[in-house]
């Protein structure tokens, strides 16, 4: 009898154990963040960033760009979509914004777009042709060519101007420092027309700065309104460096996007 007894409680406790089981939403894994830096950085600038989102619980990824034209470098970056299977969170930086828009499609992992200071083209339209859009962009001149072995050239903005031009709200030595590690942009990259944009499809967060040289900031609004993103964020007086001067309101949006439902 106590042994029937047993094997009866123990058959209870397991029914209402299955029965909270059933009743508990199940628990969704973080979204991975993948980071994708533009032209004049690299995969540190996302340093802080990627600090602010570990406090939070996030996984993220700074990958590799490139910077050699649009369709390869998005390629690149969608590889590493697809090897991480789980969701996502696309974020591009300036011409990364450009890659992150093409890098999308055939992800169905992918949840949603973060442009910080980030380009959105259209379908044909380019980088350069979204920095001429409205006046306030400076680059031009502060860039230096430097011949290619194959044909063509690698832009680099000047040291001497780098930070006037970047990261005018950091320090000094941080801006110098930011300079001799930039990574330079195919000239072509710039010029590369967009093909199938997919924040047409998937859900935008856009940060931009009102005091960029390089993006200005009414080119900003025109993208981020014109695909009705669902939060815009103008961060007053911050340079096109956003992501290395204010890397917790950029952690913010990141993580509004991830938990949107």
């Amino acid at each position: 009898m106590r042994k029937l007894l047993l094997v009866a409680s123990v058959a209870a406790a397991a029914g209402l154990a299955t029965h909270a089981e059933a009743q508990s939403p199940a628990v969704q894994p973080l979204p991975t963040i993948v980071l994708v830096h533009g032209a004049f950085a690299e995969s540190s600038s996302w340093n802080g960033v990627i600090a602010a989102l570990g406090t939070r619980g996030y996984r993220a990824i700074a990958a590799g760009n490139p910077l050699r034209g649009v369709a390869g470098d998005a390629g690149n970056v969608s590889a590493v979509v697809k090897a991480i299977g789980s969701p996502v969170i696309l974020v591009g930086h300036s011409y990364g914004g450009s890659v992150i828009t093409e890098a999308a499609n055939g992800n169905p992992n992918v949840r949603a777009l973060v442009y910080v200071a980030g380009f959105m083209p259209d379908a044909g339209e380019s980088s350069l042709d979204l920095s001429a859009r409205f006046p306030g962009s400076t680059l031009g001149d502060a860039l230096v060519p430097v011949a290619l072995l194959g044909g063509g050239h690698d832009l680099y903005i000047a040291p001497a101007k780098f930070q006037a031009q970047f990261a005018a709200d950091l320090p000094i030595p941080q801006a110098a420092l930011m300079a001799a590690t930039q990574r330079p942009v195919k000239e072509t990259a710039l010029a590369e027309r967009a093909v199938d944009p997919a924040w047409k499809r998937l859900p935008s967060y856009v940060i931009y700065s009102s005091a960029d040289q390089n993006i200005p900031a009414a080119v900003m609004k025109f993208m981020a309104e014109r695909a009705k993103a669902r939060r815009i964020v103008a961060v007053d007086g911050a340079s096109h460096a956003l992501m290395v001067s204010h890397p917790d309101k950029v952690a913010s949006l990141i993580e509004e996007a991830a938990t949107a439902q």
